[in-house]
């Protein structure tokens, strides 16, 4: 067991080594992006599947709350809790529009959509991002190796080289804490 625990360890380790050396420029472009948006009356909009639509409510809650810093609510919506709608479109549209229909419901000019697919090739994230681009809607993605759809269509993504999906979480949650933590400095006084 402690040659597995190891291993792991030293994985994240050398994870966490390639995004401290090329992560911090699209970090700054991420926090840019939601700091403009928001300044000029957007919302940002985060979905994804499984372990990443917890990563999307988790973010939308350090957003519309707090994450370090007594500051006014932000406008942050997970597009992955409503369960009465996602599956009101699953069901009378199918599991690749419940993000699409929602963004186009509720997007508008100036917002974001944060798009997170450790694959890089959700359906239903990609199919969100031609909706999102024709609202005129900024795209952040979070996705896994550099070269997939996801990171093609953003305006900017946070890619990580993992063999694992959670591998790849684990380094998103860095990379998102980090930025909730940036974008909240922009809203606090003092």
């Amino acid at each position: 067991m402690k040659d597995k625990i190891l291993k792991s360890i030293a994985s994240h380790k050398k994870l966490l080594a390639e995004f401290e050396t090329d992560g911090h420029e699209r970090i700054i472009k991420a926090v840019e992006i939601i700091t403009s948006s928001i300044k000029a009356g957007g919302c940002i909009y985060i979905c994804g599947n499984g372990g990443s639509a917890a990563d999307a409510q988790h973010i939308a809650g350090e957003i519309v709350g707090r994450f370090l810093r007594e500051r006014k609510g932000l406008p942050a919506v997970a597009l992955s809790t409503d369960t009465s709608v996602i599956t009101c479109i699953s069901n009378d549209y199918g599991f690749e529009d419940i993000f699409a229909r929602q963004v186009e419901a509720l997007g508008r000019k100036g917002d974001v959509l944060w798009a997170m697919s450790t694959s890089g090739t959700s359906k239903n994230v990609i199919k969100a991002i031609p909706i999102a681009r024709e609202l005129q809607m900024k795209i952040i993605g979070f996705a896994g190796k550099s070269g997939s759809t996801l990171e093609k269509l953003s305006d900017v993504c946070i890619n990580v080289p993992g063999q694992y999906a959670y591998e790849i979480q684990q380094i998103h949650q860095i990379a998102y804490h980090i930025i909730c933590d940036l974008v909240e400095q922009n809203f606090t006084k003092g």
